[in-house]
């Protein structure tokens, strides 16, 4: 008897999510809780387990489909049942067509399998470099446990790929169709490719639409000499390592100097609910870390409250699961003030934009020496970054964004302060 696997319950307000990838194929063998799909939701990509072990004899859905709560996508039948004629009579019957025409050649690829191995099972963020880079993962010999494909196989595999078209007229030992696919484009060509929208990043459009739309965005900016922080940094990056066990970053002492700021200006950590205004004694900061489908915000809870190798570790475990995609709901949900890094991707100067319902999100760029005049008149090359905080003005005076903004600087100047609360 078959057993129905239904779309699992995928957080607070969320009522449906687009099927991303089936991880499994009809005639595969499942076990209890392996997951047998990758659904996206408007904030990560959720896999949805098999509720028995059998076989999985048909998938209900298809890629790219948007299914509700509760919907079933596939059935599981008994491993003793009759699921291999139901194989035997999908290799003899023609594929059926994709259901959206421009997602087809990669959802070929992405599904495509040795045929005398089994079917591949990609992550999110290996099935979007694939999709990326036009690689064929049929082709590349994972390195994964398991023999997965990993993002540096896919991106070894572009790599050789690029290397090779570059080549002259080498004898190539690939069939014919693949040589042709290689080939570059005749002159004067004109190419278009129409690409879905993920969930996730039609959600950061209309997040950040509805963002300029409703509230009053006015940024306010400043800049910081690193100095302090980076000798800070080297005396104790490798004694705060042996200790924690964590890199001693950056971003520690910008959260812990936004804390401080945010206490002595509440209202930069508020919000603004109907006619009411939202005053908290705690701060959940939003940190902006870069996914495979889009940028994703999760919470460090209590952050003032946390000390250095707390706020690192966890910082860094976002880190590491935006990249593999298992970052949860609850762990994006909420935050009272946002801090994103836009200067690990080079940037100068930049006007962040808040995540609604916050009030105030503060941008770091990058660290560059420029000359500097010191107390004393005399003028160095100094270690200085542009700090950029934009600010709900409905809620938010142009008075207490600058002090916000001050504090901050203060603190990262002399980080002294940071330890005797000042």
């Amino acid at each position: 008897m078959a057993t129905d696997v239904e779309v699992p319950t995928l957080g607070e307000s969320i009522t449906e999510a687009t099927l991303g990838e089936w991880l499994k194929q009809p005639g595969d063998a499942v076990g209890r809780d392996e997951p047998i799909a990758s659904l996206e939701t408007d904030k990560v990509a959720v896999e949805v387990p098999s509720p028995v072990a059998g076989t999985l004899e048909e998938h209900l859905v298809g890629v790219g489909d948007t299914i509700e709560v509760g919907a079933v996508i596939a059935r599981i039948g008994d491993s003793k049942g009759g699921a291999a004629p139901k194989k035997t009579e999908e290799k003899a019957a023609p594929a059926p067509a994709p259901a959206k025409q421009e997602s087809a050649p990669a959802e070929k690829k992405s599904q495509e399998a040795d045929p005398n191995g089994p079917p591949l099972t990609l992550s999110p963020a290996v099935r979007r470099l694939v999709l990326e880079h036009g690689v064929d993962p049929s082709r590349i010999k994972g390195t994964g446990k398991d023999g997965r494909l990993t993002k540096d196989d896919v991106l070894a595999a572009a790599k050789a790929d690029k290397a090779e078209a570059r080549e002259p007229s080498l004898e190539r030992t690939e069939p014919a169709p693949a040589a042709a696919k290689s080939a570059p484009a005749a002159a004067g060509e004109r190419n278009e490719e129409r690409v879905r929208m993920t969930r996730l990043r039609q959600t950061i459009a209309k997040r950040l639409k509805e963002a300029q739309d409703t509230a009053a965005l006015l940024t306010t900016f400043n800049d910081v000499d690193m100095t302090a922080v980076m000798d800070a940094r080297k005396q104790y990056k490798d004694l705060f390592e042996k200790k924690h066990g964590i890199r001693l970053g950056f971003m520690g002492f910008f959260v812990k100097a936004a804390c401080l700021a945010l206490r002595d200006v509440p209202s930069v950590n508020a919000q603004i609910d109907g006619d009411e205004i939202v005053y908290r004694d705690y701060v959940d900061v939003s940190v902006a870390v870069s996914a495979p489908n889009g940028l994703v915000v999760p919470v460090i809870r209590n952050a003032e409250s946390m000390s250095f190798a707390e706020i690192e570790t966890t910082i860094a475990d976002f880190g590491q699961r935006a990249k593999d995609g298992t970052l949860s709901m609850d762990e994006m949900r909420g935050g009272t003030f946002t801090i994103s890094n836009g200067g690990v991707f080079g940037s100068l100067l930049s006007t962040p934009i808040i995540n609604p319902p916050q009030s105030a999100v503060l941008g770091m760029h990058r660290i560059e020496q420029r000359p500097v005049v010191l107390p004393d008149g005399s003028i160095a090359a100094r270690p200085m970054m542009y700090l950029a905080l934009s600010y709900d003005h409905r809620l938010i005076d142009g008075r207490e964004a600058v002090t916000a903004l001050v504090r901050m600087k203060e603190a990262l100047e002399d980080p002294m302060r940071l330890l005797i609360d000042l």
